[in-house]
């Protein structure tokens, strides 16, 4: 982002660590801002808000100043063009732990903020939806319809469970906005801006809301002109929607709309729980954000190195830890079943894993452990095409080629025993082994 110069009316009403950020967007909305400001800085005093607001715009006019300085609000000169220029120059500028977004016309009421603000804790991003049941949206009816299958299609095509993916009006936990480089700088940031938080992993919730007319002016964004710009930003979206990094790729497979990735990423699931039943307490290493996570008994707990995995995994209410499989933060013979299903591929044969894998199992314990078969041509060619459909895909990521006798000799030379053996399409392999030792006595780490 390019520095922005500034303009202060005076300082802010508050110093030190603040609350909350508010970034208005505002070219030539003097009157309007004239009756918001007061109204948000009397709602924010009452809820007993640290806050600051920050103006963006571009050569402000006088009714413009005046307004900002009535409140105390800083005026942010805007460098880059449209409204995610605006939004990306707030942005750089705020310093709150949380940053509100909402236009400077009348639409979005100030009123309203307290709703969001109150419900900040149940996610990190909070929209003021108009098309969750409890919202509405009162525009011209052709502009309310463009609306309405633009969000459609943005959340059919994207697969995500929200319905105003263009609503501006929203609060976001800074943290999620302060880890990203943001692109878009059109009204399309609002989507890229979501798609973005779900590949992270972070909570989105729509809160009901009532859109209103504006009072004064005319509004600077055109239907077809957004929709366009949103349009172009959609295949650049979609894949990163699509991405085997995005934060619920695991737990979206379970329900794709590809026949041959629901039947895997089910027989899967089947497979593993049905190994893992009665075993005790489980150590899930690597679990991403697989459905299996949900279904791990009392006790467990799953592990993986990447945190926006476990940011989505919390959805399933099981103790997580951000940690590597080449070092698990758990003492020896902890846990009375591990569990271990495509990870290994992933890492180089002669890493620690297995090691580690072995170490943290309790003697007599079992070991579920899941990974392509090399040695059957179904899974070979199974994966060139899949390479072919799905450039950078798992394909390449699998630099590891293990095999059924490879495995079974592996453990059986560290004294395992071979109980199960199970196979999805002849490509996969789930193998359940036991470790040697006496009576498995289930202990918490």
């Amino acid at each position: 982002m390019n520095e922005a110069a500034e303009w202060s009316a005076e300082p802010g009403p508050s110093t030190g660590v603040l609350d909350l950020s508010v970034i208005i967007p505002a070219l030539d909305e003097g009157d309007n801002l004239a009756i918001i400001l007061p109204q948000l800085r009397e709602l924010l005093t009452e809820l007993g808000v640290k806050y600051e607001i920050l103006i963006v715009t571009h050569g402000a006019d006088n009714r413009t100043r005046s307004a900002a300085a009535a409140v105390n609000a800083t005026i942010i000169e805007q460098v880059e063009r449209g409204y995610g220029g605006a939004l990306a120059a707030g942005f750089a500028r705020a310093r709150g732990e949380y940053i509100l977004t909402m236009d400077a016309d009348t639409s979005h009421r100030p009123a309203f903020v307290e709703n969001l603000w109150k419900s900040r804790h149940h996610a990190e991003v909070s929209i003021a939806s108009r098309y969750v049941p409890g919202g509405w949206a009162h525009m011209p009816w052709g502009r309310y319809v463009l609306s309405r299958v633009l969000n459609w299609f943005f959340s059919l095509g994207l697969d995500v469970p929200i319905r105003d993916l263009s609503s501006g009006f929203r609060l976001y936990k800074a943290s999620v906005l302060r880890e990203e480089t943001y692109t878009a700088r059109d009204f399309d940031i609002l989507q890229q801006i979501l798609i973005k938080a779900y590949a992270e992993g972070w909570k989105v919730q729509e809160v009901p809301f009532t859109y209103e007319p504006r009072k004064h002016g005319d509004s600077h964004g055109r239907v077809f002109r957004v929709g366009r710009a949103c349009l172009a930003t959609f295949w650049q979206l979609w894949k990163l929607r699509n991405s085997i990094l995005a934060a619920d790729y695991d737990d979206r497979a379970h329900d794709s709309r590809i026949p041959l990735q629901r039947y895997w990423q089910r027989s899967r699931f089947r497979h593993v729980t049905e190994l893992i039943a009665g075993q005790g307490p489980v150590l899930d290493v690597g679990c991403g954000s697989s459905r299996i996570i949900g279904a791990l008994p009392p006790g467990s707990v799953a592990v993986d190195v990447l945190l926006r995995k476990l940011r989505y995994a919390r959805k399933f209410n099981t103790p997580l830890a951000h940690a590597s499989g080449f070092g698990l933060p758990f003492r020896d013979g902890s846990f009375p079943c591990v569990l271990c299903s495509q990870v290994i591929e992933h890492v180089p044969k002669e890493s620690p894993i297995l090691a580690e894998l072995v170490r943290v199992l309790a003697p007599g314990g079992r070991l579920v452990l899941g990974t392509p078969d090399y040695d059957h041509w179904e899974w070979v060619v199974m994966e060139k095409l899949y390479g072919l459909a799905a450039p950078g895909g798992y394909a390449d990521e699998h630099i590891a080629h293990y095999t059924y006798d490879e495995l079974k000799q592996l453990f059986e030379r560290q004294g395992f025993t071979l109980e199960d053996s199970r196979y999805i399409m002849r490509g996969e392999l789930v193998m359940a082994f036991r470790k040697l030792g006496g009576a498995v006595h289930p202990t918490r780490p």
